[in-house]
C-alpha cells in the first residue's frame, strides 16, 4: 500500500468554490480509479486549510489518480487554494518520481520510508 497525505491552503472568500471543486475531484475519482483504497478530504474549524488523506494500492495508484483529475486538479490550485504539500508514505515508483520532479516548482513533497507497524490480522470468519 502507498499513503499519502496532502495538504493545502484556501484563499480568502473562496471556501464554497473550493468545496466545488472538491466534489466534482471526488466524483471523478469515484468514477475512474481503480487502484484508491482511500480519500477523504477534511477541513479545518475555520475552512481555511484542508487535508487529503488518501491510499492506493501501490505507488502507481497514485499517479493514475492523478492522470484522472489533472484538470480540475489544475482549477482548484488556479482559482481556490495555495500552498500545496504532500507526504508519501513509501517510495515512489519511477513513474512517479518523475512526476514528481515535473512537479517540483509547485508542490513541496516529502517522504518517509516505513519503519514499523502494526500487522493486524484479517479477522476470522465466525
Amino acid at each position: 500500500m502507498f499513503e499519502v497525505t496532502a495538504r493545502m491552503k484556501i484563499r480568502e472568500g473562496q471556501l464554497e468554490g473550493f468545496k466545488q471543486k472538491a466534489a466534482e475531484i471526488m466524483e471523478l475519482t469515484r468514477k475512474l480509479d481503480t487502484k484508491t483504497l482511500r480519500y477523504d478530504w477534511f477541513l479545518n474549524a475555520d475552512g481555511t486549510e484542508c487535508e487529503v488523506r488518501e491510499a492506493y494500492v501501490d505507488a502507481d495508484g497514485l499517479l493514475e489518480h492523478h492522470f484522472h483529475i489533472e484538470g480540475p486538479k489544475f482549477e482548484l490550485f488556479h482559482d481556490y487554494a495555495d500552498d500545496h504539500d504532500m507526504t508519501f508514505y513509501g517510495d515512489p515508483s519511477p513513474a512517479l518520481a518523475q512526476l514528481m520532479t515535473q512537479m517540483a516548482s509547485h508542490v513541496t513533497f516529502r517522504m518517509y520510508d516505513r519503519l514499523a507497524g502494526l500487522d493486524v490480522p484479517e479477522p476470522v470468519p465466525a
